[in-house]
């Protein structure tokens, strides 16, 4: 394939993709389409962190731009010295997605891992009873509870019993976390195939001419 076809291609991908990363965090931040939890600070730390706007969104953007400028403004452009600038300019950029985008999928996969922070019940080491914002689902590595015997995540029967607010807020927090996942993951794999195609683009230029 051409290097501009591949990069009209790749471009808008990007874009896309990281519109989805910034908008699947933003509800992260919203549990159940509720704000009172953003604003009595009872939301997960790693939606916090906001993995998905600025690794997989605001460092993906500057090489989806760049990259779909090349693919449509680049058409007939051999390999001239003003094109190889622009094709290496679009492989930093293009390292640079990548690496927005591997944090956020480790920040993704730690936070599903995790679980929510959310208000449970729970029951101490003397069987008292006491209710708490935390995560009950990391909570159960250390504590002798019935929360759970294994990973939570093949469980989804458990997710309504334990967390007593946010409604909903550990199949939310699977979905959306699943979904930066899912995205990152995407995400990568066409920034590595950009960053091959600039190398190509540098030497063999757009291969459009008329």
């Amino acid at each position: 394939m051409c290097m501009g076809t591949c990069a009209r291609i790749l471009g808008p991908s990007l874009l896309t993709l990281g519109l989805l990363s910034v908008v699947a965090n933003t509800l992260l931040l919203f549990p159940s389409w509720e704000w009172r939890y953003l604003q009595m600070g009872h939301i997960t730390k790693k939606a916090m962190l906001m993995p998905g706007v600025w690794g997989g969104g605001l460092l993906v953007f500057p090489a989806a731009v760049q990259i779909t400028v090349i693919g449509f403004r680049g058409k007939n452009a051999s390999c001239t010295w003003g094109t190889c600038q622009k094709m290496f300019l679009s492989i930093v950029l293009s390292g640079l997605a990548l690496l927005g985008s591997a944090a956020c999928f480790v920040l993704s996969g730690v936070g599903l891992t995790e679980g929510p922070l959310c208000f449970y019940s729970s029951t101490t080491h003397n069987g008292t009873q006491m209710t708490q914002w935390d995560y009950p689902f990391l909570q159960t590595h250390s504590q002798s509870s019935n929360i759970r015997t294994r990973n939570y995540l093949y469980d989804p029967p458990l997710w309504n019993k334990v967390c007593i607010e946010p409604r909903n807020i550990v199949s939310w927090n699977v979905y959306f976390f699943s979904a930066l996942l899912i995205i990152s993951t995407v995400e990568m794999v066409l920034a590595v195939l950009q960053i091959i195609n600039g190398f190509f683009g540098c030497f063999c230029g757009l291969c459009e001419k008329k």
